[in-house]
């Protein structure tokens, strides 16, 4: 990366975060528009695959693709190259991937406000009265939708690292990224199957393990550390971005995981308690369990991940994990975090990071972890 007095500055009409959301939203269309009609030619039949995967694209926040151009911009990149919105769009194809994924294990009948990718093509095989299981080819159809993501992304994160001088580093970032959410991803699928630990710091421990290695490390390490090396950046800032971008993204889950037992269902697009009911053995599950009774500890283990769980079941877990202070232990964990994260931004301007990039990033950390949906 070049030293504070050579890098330059942003030009006044560079993008904002929002322009290059929408840059992103465009790339991703190109490149789904382009494999549907590679679909079509095959089959028409292979359409809707492409199609599912357009309608789960068209949504979201974009946090990874706007940290990796962050961090392109923190490294002293031009903020309107054409390859870092590649590069982004390789993001959420990748989270595509996962969410898709994701909804299969947790058996997610919603994502973003709308019938997750499994649900929908078992809708479809129900609504045109197919033979055989709807249930099996929604799930098989997702899973390889889920898959077409993960080609795609690597497709797309090869074209926006051509050329870098620190591309076989970023490579390996990336290679990292897709084991690291493929492991969490089992040990949280391991953690609902298997009895908790007794020992309630173990258990926090765990539940912590998943967390980073699941979720926070590829919403926030990873993208901001890629977005460094696409532009060339040396190692020392990589370190500095770390201390901020590890205890955000730990953060960020752990506010997510508030929302999913206490959210509001019209602003998070899914059931109110639906974590309750896919049994996600997360920090809070773990927090609740050392400060109830054993009593209630187990009682609270034998509801969790009950598909069937009444509403009033739901309300009475949300009232005792608010009552015995869980609640609030996880929201004292998000408030620390994010200070940490905050705190480290302001290690980047001896590294001539420019306030704007500054800005955009502690920006971020406060919008994502007090955010409703």
């Amino acid at each position: 990366m070049p030293d504070a007095a050579t890098l330059s500055p942003s030009p006044a009409d560079a993008p904002s975060p929002d322009t290059h959301r929408a840059a992103v939203a465009a790339r991703l269309e190109e490149i789904l528009d382009r494999r549907r009609d590679d679909a079509r030619a095959i089959h028409p039949g292979a359409v809707p695959v492409v199609d599912a995967i357009a309608r789960l694209t068209s949504g979201g926040k974009r946090l990874r693709a706007v940290l990796c151009w962050l961090g392109w911009r923190a490294a002293g990149a031009d903020p309107a190259d054409p390859r870092i919105v590649t590069a982004g769009a390789a993001f959420e194809l990748f989270q595509a991937a996962a969410l898709i994924h994701d909804d299969i294990l947790d058996r997610s009948d919603t994502r973003r406000g709308m019938p997750s990718v499994h649900r929908h093509f078992e809708a479809t095989h129900r609504a045109a009265g197919w033979r055989h299981e709807a249930e099996h080819f929604g799930v098989s159809a997702a899973i390889l939708a889920g898959d077409v993501c993960l080609a795609l992304s690597d497709e797309a994160f090869a074209e926006a690292i051509a050329g870098s001088p620190r591309a076989g580093r970023a490579r390996a970032e990336m290679e990292r990224m897709r084991f690291e959410v493929m492991a969490g991803q089992y040990l949280d699928v391991l953690a609902e199957m298997t009895p908790p630990d007794p020992d309630p710091a173990e258990a926090v421990r765990s539940a912590a393990t998943v967390v980073e290695f699941k979720s926070a490390r590829y919403s926030a390490v990873h993208p901001l550390a890629l977005g460094a090396l696409l532009a060339g950046a040396e190692d020392a800032l990589l370190e500095a971005f770390a201390a901020v971008s590890l205890p955000f993204g730990l953060a960020f889950q752990y506010h997510d995981d508030l929302l999913g037992v206490f959210g509001d269902p019209a602003l998070t697009g899914k059931p109110s308690g639906d974590d309750l009911r896919e049994g996600k053995r997360t920090v809070l599950i773990a927090r609740a369990a050392a400060l109830l009774d054993p009593a209630e500890a187990e009682a609270l283990d034998a509801d969790l991940g009950d598909a069937d769980l009444a509403d009033d079941r739901v309300a009475h877990w949300q009232r005792r994990l608010e009552e015995c202070g869980a609640r609030a232990a996880v929201a004292a964990d998000v408030d620390r975090l994010s200070a940490e994260a905050t705190a480290g931004v302001a290690a980047w301007e001896g590294l001539g990071v420019e306030d704007a990039v500054c800005s955009a990033v502690s920006g971020l950390i406060d919008a994502f972890t007090r955010r409703s949906a």
